[in-house]
C-alpha cells in the first residue's frame, strides 16, 4: 500500500477530510497520513482508540513515536493522558489500550535500528517549555538525523525564516496554522520535503504544533508513486 509515499512531494490533510478506516483490531480505527507496506509498515498515521479497546502485546521492530491528542491512552500498566509524548524504540514491545478512549498521533518504522532511547515527556508541564529566538519551544527528541519538538508561534509568526534542508513534518495541535491559501486548524497535517520553500504562519491567534524536521533526508527516493 502506498499513501503519500513520494517524499520528494509536499503531502497535507485538513481534518474535514479525515477518512477512518477500521484497524485489524476491534474497536481501533485510524486516518492513514502517509505510508509504505502492507500492514506491518512504516506508516504514520491517526489513530482512534474507542473506550475498552486494545491491541494484544506485540514488538515494534522499527520503533514507534506516540503524541497523544485526546483521551488517555495506556500501554501495560501506564496511563498517558493528552499532552505526552512517547518514543519506544526498535524492539520495543507494549499491550496499548484505552479505557475512556484516546486520539494519538503516531508513527511507525522511522527508526534506525541502533535507536535505543525510550522517551516519556508530559508537554503540559510547563518546566519541559522553553524559548528559543522569541519563540516558546517543548524539546522531545534530538539527533543527527531528525529534531522534534512542540512548537508556540505567535500571531502571523512565519514557521520558517529559510529552505527547509531536511524536511519537515507538522501537525496543528491548536489555533490555525496558514499556507499559502490553505487554512489548517487543529489536527491538520503538512509534509514538506527536503529543500522546499513555504510561506507557512500562524494564524491570527498563534498557533501550537508538533514539528519534525531533518527525517526525510533518508527517505528520498524510498518509493515514488
Amino acid at each position: 500500500m502506498l499513501i503519500n509515499a513520494d517524499f520528494t512531494l509536499p503531502a497535507a490533510l485538513a481534518p474535514h477530510k479525515y477518512q477512518w478506516t477500521p484497524s485489524p483490531q476491534k474497536g481501533v480505527e485510524r486516518v492513514m497520513l502517509d505510508r509504505v507496506g502492507a500492514e506491518k509498515a512504516r506508516a504514520t498515521s491517526l489513530v482512534r482508540y474507542a473506550p475498552n479497546s486494545y491491541f494484544p502485546r506485540h514488538e515494534h521492530p522499527g520503533g514507534e513515536e506516540i503524541l497523544v491528542l485526546s483521551g488517555t491512552f495506556s500501554a501495560d500498566d501506564q496511563h498517558y493522558p493528552a499532552g505526552w509524548y512517547l518514543r519506544n524504540p526498535p524492539t520495543s514491545k507494549h499491550m496499548p489500550f484505552s479505557e475512556d478512549g484516546a486520539v494519538i498521533f503516531v508513527k511507525l518504522w522511522q527508526m534506525p535500528s541502533d535507536e535505543t532511547r525510550q522517551v516519556f515527556i508530559n508537554t503540559n508541564d510547563d518546566d519541559n517549555w522553553h524559548k528559543k529566538d522569541g519563540r516558546e519551544i517543548c524539546p522531545l527528541f534530538a539527533a543527527d538525523y531528525e529534531h522534534v519538538s512542540l512548537q508556540r508561534l505567535r500571531a502571523d509568526e512565519a514557521l520558517f525564516a529559510e529552505t527547509i534542508k531536511g524536511g519537515a513534518e507538522l501537525l496543528v495541535l491548536e489555533g490555525e496554522l496558514i499556507n499559502e491559501d490553505q487554512t489548517y486548524q487543529r489536527g491538520g497535517w503538512i509534509r514538506l520535503p527536503v529543500g522546499g520553500q513555504t510561506q507557512i504562519r500562524a494564524g491570527k491567534k498563534g498557533v501550537i504544533i508538533y514539528l519534525k524536521l531533518g527525517h526525510l533526508l533518508n527517505v528520498i527516493g524510498i518509493n515514488n508513486q
